[in-house]
């Protein structure tokens, strides 16, 4: 039986310019005509996968960090965060000034003043990643689908991700909204730049194992690849767990391999020292 791989999308699958390296598409079309099922396993919401990923051919997707399971066009797990704690979520960032854009498989939603708070913030964000030309980098860029002027009141989200104008903000939210899963990227602890909000307990592992089920499948199958620290359920949970070069020194320091960065065909070096190609 093939394999079943689990690919992260932002700094394993695409460099954060989200540029797709050929080499990448190659490894993918290559390993499934080889008999192996692949799917992105990834932080976006299915509105942020945008065609040139599908193009590539996948078996299907998870999102939202762990929120969504796609097989094959069909839902198979959906968790979303309920209207009430949108509410919720959304009065607090405005009462705290904190801009925020709202997650959902039917768009991205920016607070007010989103685009003009977030531009320095992503800026440092795509340095931070080691794009030398971050200073070109703007919110429409990144999000080239973002929706600007759309209902925050709702009830279809995966998640919320607002920007951190301290750590105490998010050590504040934390504590405000202890019925949720809380983290940060951009940076560890102190360093981070943005907060984000999910439904409790979700995690890519988690949809891994709800998807397995699903397919009667096996999880010593299964090999992920991933560069974040959101990343390490999902490299812990699968039988091969492996870190991009590019990746953060935790999820290298527990990965059974480490591959190259991303934009140096580390995905295709890693899908061939594993035999999948």
């Amino acid at each position: 039986m093939g394999k079943i791989i689990f690919i992260d999308v932002d700094g394993t699958l695409v460099d954060y310019e989200a540029n797709l390296p050929a080499s990448a598409v190659e490894a993918i079309r290559r390993a499934r005509k080889n008999g192996h099922k692949v799917y992105i396993s990834t932080g976006r919401s299915k509105a942020e996968v945008y065609k040139n990923i599908w193009d590539i051919g996948l078996d299907g997707m998870i999102g939202g960090n762990g929120s969504y399971v796609e097989d094959k066009g069909k839902v198979i797990m959906h968790q979303t965060i309920t209207e009430e704690q949108c509410r919720r979520i959304v009065d607090w960032l405005h009462e705290k000034k904190m801009e925020f854009y709202l997650e959902s498989n039917n768009g991205l939603f920016a607070s007010e003043k989103f685009e003009l708070a977030a531009d320095k913030t992503m800026k440092e964000y795509a340095r931070r990643k080691g794009n030398d030309q971050s200073e070109l980098v703007t919110v429409r860029t990144i999000y080239p689908e973002m929706i600007f002027d759309g209902e925050l009141y709702r009830k279809d989200l995966n998640k919320v991700s607002y920007i951190l104008p301290t750590y105490k903000d998010y050590l504040d939210t934390k504590e405000q909204f202890p019925d949720m899963e809380n983290g940060t990227w951009g940076g560890k602890g102190e360093e981070a730049l943005f907060g984000d909000l999910g439904v409790k307990d979700i995690t890519k592992a988690n949809a891994i194992e709800h998807l397995l089920r699903y397919l009667g499948a096996d999880r010593k199958d299964t090999i992920a690849f991933g560069d974040a620290k959101v990343d390490i359920p999902m490299l812990e949970y699968c039988e091969i767990g492996v870190a991009m070069g590019s990746g953060g020194e935790e999820i290298k320091m527990m990965a059974d391999m480490i591959t190259d960065d991303v934009d140096k065909d580390g995905l295709y070096k890693g899908f061939e020292r594993l035999n999948l190609i």
